[in-house]
């Protein structure tokens, strides 16, 4: 059978149809199960003496067995094939754009302001990874600290290939097509407005079901995102964990000749299988890939005077080893109301301990109201300063102050403790707008310093 209709045949099995909402399951950091064939799922024990179906039961560890039970995540998986037999001798491959760090290019300079055009489609046909660009690196894959960003370009799905990746939690964000993972756990589809987050070793091949397809991906090596501490905001509000979908199992039962890559402390490996690794018939876990939608997300702002801190718009957060100091914070800018009083509206000047990736997803950014292009990226490293350009100051000194409703805008930023390091591609391929520094240039010295001096621009 094609994988479609092995993943397909659930609906004959009397579950749901592949393309039904009732495919995902609901909740962030649950522990969740799921069969495809009824009575596949052994209960009250995780490793039976025999598995029913003939199937093998395995186990997936996400962190450390010692692992504190809030953060321990483990899933049992129960399949047709372990997986020792969907891995072969391997070889080593090269993916020439996409990065690891630590990847520091001596003879380029990564302390700036950046902007990036969105990357063009290539006349080549790209998969999921053939079509990767490395934007940026920081920390060390080896030692399970720092992120990559990378922009990824789709234009055709993954045949007969599989991926995973030992160094890293992705968080993938859709600017342009929709995509489908067909993961060891069920499928997930992404479209733009939505996000998908993939656990580290997890196997998956990535199907293109509207193209071409263009996105971003966030690669964590560090400790795995988790919905933020909200303090003294309560209980509700930001990102809630109802809304984010976990899939359904589902799986392939397909003799055919695949290949299977990984992506291991920065290197990439492939060895020949016979057959489909997507065999697991049922799984019961918390180590899950899942999905959420962004407009989901109910962002907090001031109802009287000032701007809070853009870390009030986080969805997710991972953890370093300096409390507070995230290694990765999800951010998230969208549609909102504004009604602050005497209060300059956009996110002010600022030189920030953290550096900055911004992606714009659709429509314009209040801050940068020209030249930051849905589909287009920027970049403000650790400490060097940036804010509104000239237009959105005057603007926002001079306006009348009615509640404003900031509509159809939805971009997000990537943010680390740590400084990005550009990729030789981000430096000379990608699209980099050599004037944009030039949106502060027309920023004029307003100072009166003399008695009863102008006290507004």
């Amino acid at each position: 059978m094609t994988p479609e209709t092995v993943f397909g045949s659930i609906t004959a099995m009397g579950i749901q149809k592949p393309d039904d909402d009732k495919r995902y399951m609901s909740g962030f950091g649950n522990h969740f199960e799921a069969e495809a064939l009824p009575g596949a799922l052994p209960q009250g024990m995780n490793s039976p003496q025999s598995c029913a179906y003939g199937l093998y039961a395995e186990q997936l560890s996400g962190t450390a067995f010692t692992a504190p039970a809030a953060k321990n995540r483990r899933t049992w998986c129960y399949r047709i094939r372990p997986s020792v037999q969907h891995s072969g001798r391997y070889r080593l491959i090269e993916l020439p754009f996409w990065k690891s760090a630590p990847h520091i290019c001596d003879k380029l300079v990564s302390l700036g302001q950046y902007r990036w055009d969105p990357l063009p489609y290539q006349r080549v046909p790209l998969n999921w990874l053939t079509g990767m660009r490395s934007m940026t690196t920081t920390g060390d894959v080896n030692t399970h600290t720092g992120m990559a960003s990378h922009v990824y370009l789709v234009t055709e799905s993954m045949q007969d290939s599989y991926f995973s990746s030992a160094d890293s939690e992705c968080l993938v964000v859709p600017q342009e097509g929709i995509l489908r993972f067909f993961t060891e756990l069920g499928m997930v589809d992404i479209a733009p407005g939505e996000i998908a987050i993939l656990p580290r070793g997890i196997v998956y091949r990535v199907a293109v079901l509207e193209g071409p397809c263009r996105g971003f991906v966030c690669e964590n090596y560090g400790q795995l995102f988790e919905l933020p501490a909200r303090g003294p905001i309560g209980a509700n509000c930001m990102a809630n964990s109802r809304d984010f979908k976990v899939p359904v199992a589902a799986f392939e039962d397909r003799e055919t000749p695949s290949q299977l890559t990984i992506k291991w402390c920065g290197q990439f490996y492939q060895c020949e299988i016979a057959h489909s690794p997507l065999d697991v018939v049922a799984w019961h876990g918390n180590h899950v890939p899942m999905k959420y939608d962004l407009k989901s997300y109910c962002p907090l702002g001031a109802l009287l005077f000032d701007h809070p801190d853009p870390s009030i718009f986080t969805v997710l957060t991972a953890p370093s080893a300096v409390p507070g100091s995230a290694n990765i914070d999800f951010v998230l800018f969208r549609e909102r109301w504004l009604v602050a009083e005497n209060t300059f509206r956009p996110p002010w000047y600022h030189r920030n301990v953290m550096s900055e990736l911004m992606g714009n997803i659709y429509g314009q950014y209040d801050a940068k109201p020209q030249g930051f292009a849905p589909g287009g990226i920027s970049l403000h490293n650790m400490l060097l300063p940036h804010g509104p350009d000239r237009d959105a100051f005057e603007q926002a000194s001079r306006g009348k102050q009615t509640p404003q409703k900031l509509d159809y805008t939805m971009s997000f930023m990537f943010e680390t403790c740590f400084a990005q390091h550009l990729t030789e591609f981000a430096a000379k391929e990608a699209g980099l707008q050599d004037d944009y520094m030039r949106c502060w240039s027309g920023l004029e010295k307003k100072f009166d310093g003399t008695p009863g001096g102008k006290d507004e621009p």
